[in-house]
């Protein structure tokens, strides 16, 4: 982390008034960090809930940029602690704030934010909230119509209900019949689909008759949030956009054996006629090609007998056997006091909140490992690893480990 330059200190003493200490904390709720030539002034006007906003000041310019925010930015303040991590977002520490919200990242040169840039051709940076142990990456199947990937799909389900659970997808239609929303679509306006899509919020999106439909990042996060490894069922074109965005998933193709057998297949079901069948057949020999060289997807299976297709596809998720019987655990928070400083050294950050009145033999460090974080803006930063200590040097030299 770096300080700010003086000049700009007392440019910032005349506006909102400026204190010392760890990341140059500002009356008011503020902090601020320096990447390169850029100074990220980052908190609220006072210790209401006021929302977080964020300011830069380019030294290479001398001028004061206000960029667009995208995510979830914080809605209260009551102190921030910032540290800047391998100079492409910033950890923030929000004081005071629930266990599992108390971890923030500030993305300022990500892949996601830099492709947002492009976009918009103006400053850009993105709140993501820190997620504490890691996740199973979703997992994208696609494939031909009439392959069987929704019957491999039910298959999963039944045999592991606990386990993969589907994301609800966002639709611009009205509902119909007994339809709810959050339910069987998260029903929305056109005008605010498009600006999430223009946000970068979905992972993939169609227009179908008039009407947008989509798989947001956020839907995803939530099945992932509540222990379980979200299951996306899209078509190739879906696919491409998911393997184009920043979630990171599994993507599995599935085949037929040839064409002729899922001819056969579509014609068995009975439930289209011979106009619609010939437009399947159709799209499917583009569908193939695409799944089998376009690089799109990590794995291909072959779906010429179902019940050794679906042993393959518990094999690719580490589902068969023995490991069946593990499950994803929701990643909890954990509770950091309010009063405390935080420092670096390499991929630790060291949170202190102990005072001379604490016994010896009391924990007063906590110790965040940040080496293996995954994700980020538009969803979470998973891979937070947490443990607490009593001893600052031993722990920095890797003598405590994580209880």
């Amino acid at each position: 982390m770096g300080e700010a330059p003086a000049f700009i200190v007392d440019d910032l003493q005349n506006q909102i008034g400026f204190e010392n200490g760890f990341g140059s904390k500002f009356k008011g709720c503020k902090t601020t960090t320096t990447i390169g030539d850029k100074t990220y002034v980052i908190g609220g006007n006072d210790e209401s809930t006021l929302p977080v906003e964020v300011r830069i000041f380019d030294k290479a310019t001398g001028n004061w940029v206000t960029p667009i925010v995208l995510g979830s930015k914080p809605n209260s303040c009551k102190g921030l602690s910032a540290i800047s991590l391998n100079d492409d977002r910033i950890l923030i520490v929000n004081k005071g704030s629930a266990p599992d919200d108390c971890i923030l990242f500030l993305e300022v040169d990500t892949w996601f934010v830099r492709e947002q840039k492009k976009i918009r051709g103006t400053e850009v940076v993105a709140w993501s909230k820190g997620v504490w142990g890691d996740a199973e990456k979703p997992v994208v199947i696609s494939g031909p119509s009439g392959v069987g990937k929704g019957t491999l799909i039910s298959m999963l389900m039944k045999e592991f209900p606990s386990m993969f659970g589907f994301s609800v997808s966002h639709t611009t239609r009205a509902p119909r019949g007994m339809e709810k929303d959050g339910v069987h679509y998260h029903f929305t306006e056109q005008s605010i689909m498009e600006k999430e899509i223009k946000d970068g919020k979905f992972v993939e999106y169609a227009s179908v008759h008039g009407n947008l439909y989509g798989t947001s990042i956020e839907a995803v996060e939530v099945v992932t949030d509540a222990g379980k490894r979200c299951i996306l069922d899209i078509d190739v074109q879906g696919a491409r956009s998911v393997r184009a965005s920043s979630l990171e998933a599994i993507l599995i193709f599935i085949c037929p054996p040839s064409m002729e057998e899922l001819e056969t297949r579509l014609r068995s079901r009975r439930t289209e006629t011979e106009e619609q069948i010939l437009k399947r057949l159709q799209n499917a020999e583009v569908e193939m090609e695409q799944g089998k060289s376009s690089g799109i997807f990590d794995h291909i299976l072959y779906n010429d007998n179902l019940d050794d297709c679906y042993e393959s596809l518990k094999k690719l998720l580490g589902i068969d056997g023995a490991a069946a019987a593990t499950q994803i655990s929701a990643p909890q928070g954990i509770d950091l006091p309010a009063d405390r400083s935080v420092s670096k050294m390499d991929n630790k950050i060291i949170i202190n909140y102990g005072t001379p009145e604490l016994e010896k033999a009391s924990k007063s460090l906590i110790v965040l490992d940040v080496s293996s974080l995954k994700g980020g803006a538009p969803g979470r930063t998973r891979g937070l690893d947490v443990y607490a200590t009593d001893s600052f040097s031993d722990d920095l030299n890797g003598i405590n480990q994580p209880s």
